[in-house]
């Protein structure tokens, strides 16, 4: 666990140390360039922090997105676009080739869109993780957000021969109607049909600015001549973090620790199969906990679940308060870890995250339960398992002349003693100044009080609080 720690720490370092070390040559103007070209998720959404707070620090003059996704995350894009429209820089966004759903709704943010020839815009619909629209619910919170996200972009003013029309900037109801099947605007979109717009279509309906070739030829668009792009730089860390936070990454990293909890605790002593569990729940954690999901109290409840579970197991009698207990705080922890919840306020949390979050812990908990047990069965089964030479097999049957012999006479049977240590409900007691292992059948019993042996079988003594 510690030489894990220790490699992000290195690599945190790198990461540091690469992104200031990055120097911005004089000019007139500073641009700063932010790339979007994989799906929206938590690794772009930390991404842009780190770019914006970059641009306001060397105080650019404009931010270009130069965006090629075909969606992503509604939280995640939601966030972005918070971030965009209180952005003090002006922010453009050039689309190169594709701004699908998520991207749409982060463009429709930007001061300007820009698209190259052969793009599209739109098709914001909220899918589920097969593809399938979700409910109308999940879809009017989407509406909701672009229609705000284009009036947010204000209005303008047009003179139509004698006349002067004050409209919308970006019209709402055609941001709504890239989520919505059902809206109709003639001459725009028919109904049961989501709304994509090539560039062409966009500069018709005022969702374009222009359509261009490329970040150079934006620029100047913008009316900048003379300038210097800074670049954002993806780093080692930024990579790794996007990787480790993947769903189906995260799922495999559950699966690793509690097979190696269950292998462990199938063998004697601290070994490799507990090594791979801490592993797997550092990797887990730390990129969630840098990403700002997971805090500092979810992953103590994981461990305080953990904790309570192998008391249960190894301590406490029978299952009952401790190990549900256990259990409900451990994949708590893992749930809410995926989460972007502020303590117990869930407002800022989409449904649709919580969703997959909570199906990611329980598929891949059960799955590493069965798991387990199958691999146990085929690793270690006599003759057969690949590790079989490693477990014992060989079993004694009275057939061939083995027979148990009890080690203690009968006479102690019905006996009287001391509880030598707490019997809870296994410990040592003391009976005709012999002490022996024991087991209370009744209540656990405290050091010091007498005890009556009730019974000796398999070589375990077992015994109740005797009669005062």
């Amino acid at each position: 666990m510690r030489s894990v720690t220790l490699l992000f720490i290195c690599i945190f370092s790198l990461n540091t140390l690469w992104a200031s070390s990055e120097t911005v040559t004089s000019g007139e103007k500073v641009v700063y360039l932010f790339n979007i070209r994989e799906n929206i998720a938590p690794g772009i959404w930390r991404q842009t922090q780190k770019a914006f707070a970059e641009a306001e620090s060397m105080k650019a003059d404009l931010i270009v997105i130069r965006m090629n996704t075909y969606g992503g995350t509604v939280l995640d894009a939601d966030s972005i676009r918070t971030k965009i429209l209180n952005c003090p820089i002006p922010v453009y966004v050039f689309v190169d080739n594709n701004a699908a759903s998520a991207g749409a709704l982060i463009s429709i943010a930007c001061d300007s869109i820009y698209m190259r020839e052969g793009g599209n815009i739109g098709a914001a619909t909220v899918v589920n993780q097969t593809g399938e629209p979700m409910p109308d619910k999940y879809q009017s919170y989407m509406r909701s957000i672009m229609r705000s996200t284009a009036e947010a972009q204000g209005k303008v003013t047009v003179v139509n021969g004698n006349d002067t029309i004050t409209q919308w900037r970006r019209n709402p109801h055609i941001a709504e109607a890239m989520v919505d099947e059902s809206i109709y605007i003639e001459g725009i979109i028919d109904s049961g049909k989501v709304l994509t717009m090539t560039p062409t279509e966009a500069v018709k309906y005022g969702f374009c600015e222009g359509i261009r070739t490329d970040v150079q030829d934006v620029i100047e668009k913008a009316g900048i001549s003379a300038y210097t792009i800074s670049e954002y730089k993806t780093t080692l860390l930024d990579k790794i973090i996007g990787f480790l936070v993947n769903p189906v990454v995260s799922g495999l990293l559950i699966m690793a620790i509690i097979g190696g909890i269950y292998f462990e605790m199938q063998t004697p002593g601290i070994g490799f199969p507990l090594g791979v569990a801490i592993t797997a729940a550092v990797l887990f954690f730390a990129p969630l906990y840098l990403e700002g999901l997971a805090e500092h109290w979810e992953i103590l409840a994981f461990v305080i679940g953990l904790i309570l579970i192998a008391a249960e197991i190894f301590v406490i009698p029978g299952f009952g308060i401790a190990g549900i207990s256990g259990i409900i705080l451990a994949l708590g922890g893992l749930i809410l870890s995926l989460l972007n919840n502020v303590k117990f306020n869930f407002e800022a949390v989409d449904p649709v995250d919580a969703f997959i979050s909570v199906t990611t812990v329980l598929v891949a908990v059960t799955s590493a339960f069965f798991l387990s047990i199958w691999a146990s069965s085929k690793l270690f089964a006599a003759q057969k398992g690949v590790f079989s030479h490693l477990a014992l097999h060989t079993t004694q049957q009275t057939s061939e002349g083995y027979i148990g012999v009890e080690q203690v006479a009968p006479e102690i049977v019905g006996k009287t003693g001391v509880a030598e240590t707490v019997l809870r409900p296994s410990g040592k007691v003391t009976v005709d100044n012999e002490i022996y292992d024991a087991v209370t059948e009744g209540a656990f019993i405290s050091q010091g009080e007498k005890v009556r042996v009730t019974r000796y079988e398999t070589g375990q003594v077992y015994v109740v609080k005797a009669d005062k």
